[in-house]
């Protein structure tokens, strides 16, 4: 068994179904041997795609994502997806393949530092300089993305650790001057006396068996003691407000049990992120608008899993006077920037599950509900109106309302973008837990095809579409080859108004120059339909449902589809970066 074998008898332990990748030599063991076990091997256009499909499956399955890419370009090209799973704490394996031991730092292709880039973007790396411990190093590094605080790890393996020993001896056995080893001189002689005991050292103990076991950890629990304390805090409390966040659905088998008890609980929530969709669509408890003037408001705030950074203005949305409760697996989330008055270092949705078994129940604070909704309805009220407005294209208002209207029950929605996506998270409900993908707080551009390759890969059966600006599309455009090759049917829609246009708000009126923020209304759709896929323009804002049924009906017969919707200029979201 070679050294591929054994990392692909570690990832079937692990029951992973899917291997994302962008072959290269140094890692071709890995992905045939995969292939060989029935692991689905997706190879996409771009390492840095691999990882975010690796992060998509980790975040709607609970369990790890993995990624195997080849050395040198092929990891680098990766870090900006790690560092996003990173800050967004999900659980990806990422395999990188490495020059050959012997040959490291004399000018072997693609021979870099992989470890210096990785260990400050993963919570644990590990080169790998043995046969032999290839497998427990695969199977640590799926344990150490799960414990604790989950997030990426990085597992370097060498190239002539993956294939036959044989093949290996053969490689380092060529190093010399090609004549017999008793005609060489002396120093050939040592070299490869050097390279016999190298590769010696390289398969000891190869030939030892190991037995994966699937890696189960139990998310951290929160201190009983402290749990009542909440509960008799919000039983006083007249205006409380819960917000859940992304790392409340890292347990993501338990996402409905976590929909329930923040229904049982009957405190006014916002979500955000991955929690987006929790309680459904239009569910009495969930306030879409205004959370800041809520915040001011509340005297009890609950944070599940979300973080005082940038989003909270630092935590400065929330008033001095309220009863700050947070819940977080991170210790240094717990008190970034504003210290709660009760903190439980646990999972955010284990805590609001134990929680809901202590409050008071749903009857209470029927008022500040109701007073909340009224805001919230008056502000629905004010986008409708602004979507009914003419411009000289498609109002993006108009057609994020005409998206909503076309949505199942089952449909995943991927947010790749900045102002269209910013328009469209005001707009469009997901309609279930664990059905909105975005990158996160590192706000990052380019997860879009990624995310819905891995998100369509464990729900075949549901929809999934992608909501890219027509900046964000560039990143992943040529992915839409990858959907064509494997049969993964998609619906990307491109909000295109030329520009980027988040940017350009601030920057022109700030500075009075649109340099570096002007695109054009590039035929996205064409560029689809070059790979194979389904193109549709749609220029008139009449036309919207009819391209949008279009668009679902070729994917229903298996085709991915790209929407180049071209919008016109709103000042919707004037006003909108914070950093």
């Amino acid at each position: 068994m070679h050294g591929g074998e054994r990392i692909a008898e570690v990832l079937k332990a692990q029951g992973v179904e899917f291997l994302f990748t962008l072959c290269g030599g140094h890692i071709s063991p890995i992905l045939v041997a995969a292939k060989q076990r029935g692991i689905r091997v997706i190879d996409t256009r771009h390492e840095v795609t691999a990882v975010f499909a690796a992060d998509a499956v980790a975040r709607l399955t609970g369990r790890p994502g993995v990624a195997a890419v080849t050395a040198g370009p092929g990891v680098t090209n990766t870090i900006t997806a790690v560092k996003n799973a990173q800050i967004a704490q999900s659980p990806v394996v990422l395999l990188g393949g490495a020059a050959p031991t012997a040959l490291t730092g004399r000018g072997a292709l693609q021979d870099i530092d992989q470890m210096a880039l990785f260990r400050p973007h993963v919570k644990w790396a590990k080169a790998v300089g043995r046969v032999k411990d290839l497998a427990p190093a695969v199977e640590r590094a799926f344990a150490e993305s799960l414990s604790g605080t989950p997030g990426p790890v990085f597992v370097e393996c060498p190239v002539d650790l993956l294939y036959e020993e044989a093949l290996v001896r053969d490689l380092y056995g060529a190093k010399g001057d090609g004549k017999s080893r008793g005609g060489r001189n002396l120093a050939d002689r040592a070299v490869q006396f050097y390279l016999d005991w190298h590769v010696n050292r390289l398969f000891a103990g190869a030939d030892q068996p190991h037995t994966s076991t699937k890696i189960v950890a139990a998310p951290p629990a929160p201190d009983p003691a402290k749990v009542a304390r909440v509960a008799q805090k919000l039983a006083q409390a007249e205006r409380p407000l819960l917000l859940v966040g992304s790392q409340a659905l890292l347990d993501a088998p338990n996402a409905a049990a976590l929909a329930d008890a923040v229904e049982a609980l009957g405190v006014p929530v916002y979500l955000s992120g991955m929690a987006r969709g929790l309680l459904g669509q239009g569910h009495e408890l969930q306030m879409r608008h205004q959370r800041r003037n809520a915040l001011r408001e509340a005297d009890l705030v609950i944070l599940a899993g979300v973080v005082c950074d940038f989003r909270l203005d630092y935590g400065r949305h929330i008033r001095q006077g309220a009863t700050l409760i947070s819940a977080n697996r991170s210790r240094a989330d717990l008190t970034k920037n504003r210290r709660p008055d009760i903190g439980l270092l646990a999972d955010a949705g284990l805590f609001l599950r134990e929680l809901a078994a202590k409050a008071p129940g749903p009857g209470r604070w029927s008022d500040w509900r109701a007073q909340l909704r009224r805001r919230d309805e008056e502000r629905e009220g004010e986008i409708v109106e602004q979507s009914l407005q003419p411009t000289d294209k498609v109002n993006p208002l108009h057609l994020c309302r005409e998206i909503e209207q076309k949505l199942g029950k089952e449909t995943i929605l991927v947010a790749d973008g900045g102002d269209f996506v910013g328009t469209a998270s005001y707009i469009i409900s997901p309609r279930g837990p664990l059905t909105w993908l975005d990158p996160g707080a590192f706000g990052t551009l380019g997860v879009g095809a990624g995310f819905a390759l891995g998100a369509k890969l464990c729900r075949p059966d549901a929809e999934v579409w992608i909501l890219y600006g027509d900046g964000s599309v560039g990143y992943s455009l040529s992915e839409y080859d990858t959907f064509v090759r494997h049969g993964i049917p998609v619906i990307g829609v491109v909000g295109n108004d030329a520009g980027w246009t988040q940017i350009a708000r601030e920057q022109v009126e700030m500075l009075g120059d649109a340099v570096g923020t002007v695109l054009a209304h590039t035929d996205y759709h064409r560029v689809a339909e070059g790979f194979g896929a389904v193109g549709l323009r749609l220029d008139d804002p009449e036309l919207a449902g009819e391209v949008l049924s279009q668009a679902q009906s070729a994917a229903a017969g298996g085709k991915p589809v790209l929407v180049n919707a071209i919008l016109g200029k709103t000042d919707f979201r004037k006003g909108s970066i914070s950093m």
